[in-house]
């Protein structure tokens, strides 16, 4: 059963703050996003459209959940960006960030490529969940510890298409 968490309306506000923070920090230098796939595809498309300095998007495979609910820990890589980000400004735009297992190691492996900055953007941050140490630049919302879909979040591949995000609660 889904019970409505965030509203597409609320999403909206946030994606705009979130950008005006961006575009403060940048001052008219061109960002290279890189959106780390699934889930954040729908959440960078609407972020970079209220950005007005130059932007290039790549994306990143990633996960540490493979079909469950719960994160296993182990990172494994499917696609790797085509961009060359060395000496280039470059944020990383997730969906939600919950154990930061794969955040952190995505953003160890972009650091070897030796980018001018590298800085980390959250729709929504699980804090709770948090098993390792990482720094997020720009977020969205702290949430609760529930679990969620919708708005590009998935559970099984199934819900992404939802504009609002909600809780999925166990029947």
């Amino acid at each position: 059963m889904l019970k409505k968490y965030i509203s597409r309306d609320e999403i909206e506000k946030t994606i705009k703050r979130l950008a005006a923070e961006i575009e403060n920090d940048y001052k008219n230098r061109e960002i290279i996003f890189i959106c780390l796939l699934k889930g954040a595809f729908m959440f960078t498309a609407d972020l970079i459209r209220h950005i007005n300095n130059p932007v290039k998007v790549d994306f990143i495979r990633a996960s540490s959940y493979g079909n469950g609910m719960v994160t296993c820990g182990q990172v494994m890589v499917t696609k790797d960006l085509e961009l060359d980000i060395s000496d280039k400004d470059v944020i990383i735009v997730e969906d939600i960030i919950d154990s930061g297992f794969t955040l952190k190691y995505i953003k160890e492996m972009l650091l070897k490529r030796n980018p001018r900055s590298l800085k980390i953007c959250t729709l929504l941050d699980k804090k709770a969940r948090r098993q390792v140490d990482i720094d997020v630049d720009y977020v969205g919302c702290e949430i609760e510890d529930f679990f969620i879909v919708g708005y590009g979040i998935d559970y099984a591949e199934n819900y992404r298409n939802l504009s609002d995000i909600y809780i999925v609660e166990e029947d």
